[in-house]
């Protein structure tokens, strides 16, 4: 799955022709000043924009962003931010020299703008300026930089609309139509408009774009979602994304693929004394190290998770017991055909290492010519008890590795019966935690058995698809909400898991 700091129909939202607004809109805390900011670094140039604040110093800012200091743009906020924050009560004498040299550039473009031919404005508008019945200290000043930067276009950030029009006392439908008609229809400029108000409905008409940044609770763990309201003139291929703002950066997830370039041979993580790898480095960590030897663990897998989204997670847990030449024996769940995760993992791991390691159950034919299929339609209880301690066995091998035991647990239900599944799970709960294999099970909703695997369960994970991006979290060990993702380093079939903050 493909990893972006900002929806890509905002990008192309930003960057079509000529000037356009959009409002940022959300309760506090949700990432709007973030996501700001990063248009500027991102989308726009930064040697061509403004972020305006009213709200926070220059220092301020870089200890919540300490990413800003370590950018090209630190001299373009901290000039934008203080100057506009200095022209708020104050200007000295070398505010008004600049404002002089300002003066001197803008006079030296009026006379260019006589002898040019007609094209993008080469001045900015300030018919509506004019006509507001205050005077705002520094915004005369904002529509001067914008006019140093024209015939290209300029990027304004302003943080918030709220703080600006409170201080002054001024209306807010007035003071975003006056920027709307002389900044972004007259003058080639992009506005980015923050609102701390979660829903304006009074403004979102003004604007040629509405965005809407939301926090909330799933489960005790927090989410956090992008929605993608309004943005003329672009098709919004998805309207909302899962987002994260770990580390002060905000990043949104795509729908996770499967992209395979080129071979991908799987490279086996070692596993640590008295653990199982799990395939995946963000993974193991959360589990201490891996599974533990002779554990049972349970992957939940919710209704909206397609076999795509859920198998990111297990493909590495399977390729890297093949990849070590250990036993893996399966009951699928239903939908999962042999033939298909045959061809999966191979793609990975060589041929030989899967015919030789891998064994599936096949409940619903009676004979196989495939090595890796057990065909156990019609074999009695003892049939199948015999069968299945002979598979066992033969991939333990003579060194007598410990083995995968890994069970679609609706299969299981669906065959014997609740009652039965039940007293079957028990039985093999107990055998694997007497051993040295790993168990390993999958519940899906509506299962008998549900809250019996998961009192009996080491480890419990919940599987989910939130704006259609894998997740997981730990019920035991008790872990926040992680976004699932390729491994840009590894590629695929590598995964990682990047915390939802």
């Amino acid at each position: 799955m493909k990893i972006k700091s900002i929806p890509p129909e905002i990008k192309d939202f930003l960057e079509k022709e000529g000037g356009s607004s959009v409002f940022l809109e959300g309760a506090s805390g949700t990432g709007k000043t973030t996501l700001g900011l990063q248009i500027i670094e991102e989308i726009a140039d930064p040697d061509k924009s403004f972020y305006l604040s009213t709200r926070v110093s220059d220092e301020a800012l870089y200890k919540q962003f300490p990413w800003l200091e370590e950018k090209e743009m630190r001299s373009q906020i901290t000039d934008a931010s203080k100057v506009f924050l200095e022209t708020l009560y104050s200007e000295d004498e070398e505010e008004k020299e600049m404002l002089e040299e300002e003066k001197k550039i803008k006079g030296a473009k009026e006379f260019l703008e006589t002898i040019r031919e007609e094209g993008p404005p080469e001045k900015v508008d300030r018919t509506r300026l004019t006509q507001l019945d205050k005077s705002i200290p520094g915004l005369n000043r904002v529509y001067d930089r914008i006019d140093n930067v024209l015939p290209e276009r300029s990027t304004l950030v302003i943080d918030s609309i709220e703080g600006i029009t409170h201080k002054y006392g001024l209306d807010m439908e007035t003071f975003v139509m006056t920027l709307q008609k002389d900044l972004v229809e007259n003058s080639n400029t992009n506005l980015i408009m923050i609102l701390e108000k979660e829903e304006d409905p009074d403004l979102e008409y003004l604007g040629d774009g509405v965005v809407h940044l939301e926090r909330y609770q799933h489960e005790g763990r927090n989410v956090r979602t992008i929605h993608l309201r309004k943005l003329r003139a672009i098709k919004i291929r998805q309207p909302s994304y899962l987002m994260s703002l770990e580390g002060g950066r905000f990043k949104c997830f795509e729908p996770y693929e499967l992209d395979i370039v080129g071979e991908q041979q799987w490279k086996p993580t070692e596993s640590a004394e008295g653990k199982y790898s799990t395939g995946t480095e963000d993974l193991d960590a959360l589990l201490g190290g891996g599974f533990d030897v002779g554990s049972y663990n349970i992957f939940e897998v919710e209704d909206n998770v397609s076999n795509e989204e859920f198998f990111s997670v297990i493909r590495p847990i399977f390729l890297n017991f093949i990849a070590q030449k250990r036993g893996v024996l399966t009951v699928l769940s239903g939908g999962t055909h042999p033939e298909n995760l045959r061809d999966d993992l191979t793609r990975f791991v060589p041929d030989e290492y899967f015919n030789e390691k891998f064994r599936i159950v096949d409940h619903f034919s009676s004979r196989s010519d495939e090595p890796y299929k057990i065909a156990l339609a019609g074999k009695s209880q003892s049939e199948y008890r015999e069968i299945y301690n002979q598979t066992i066995k033969k991939l333990k091998g003579d060194q007598e590795q410990g083995i995968l035991d890994y069970a679609g647990l609706d299969t299981l239900e669906y065959m014997q019966g609740g009652e039965i599944a039940v007293k079957q799970l028990l039985s093999g709960v107990a055998n694997t935690k007497n051993s040295d294999n790993l168990g390993l099970g999958i519940v899906k909703p509506g299962l008998n058995l549900s809250q019996e695997i998961k009192n009996m369960a080491d480890n419990y994970f919940v599987i989910l698809s939130i704006n259609k991006t894998p997740c997981l979290y730990g019920i035991k060990p008790k872990t926040g909400l992680y976004a699932i993702v390729t491994d840009e380093e590894k590629g695929s079939p590598y995964i990682r898991l990047d915390p939802i903050v």
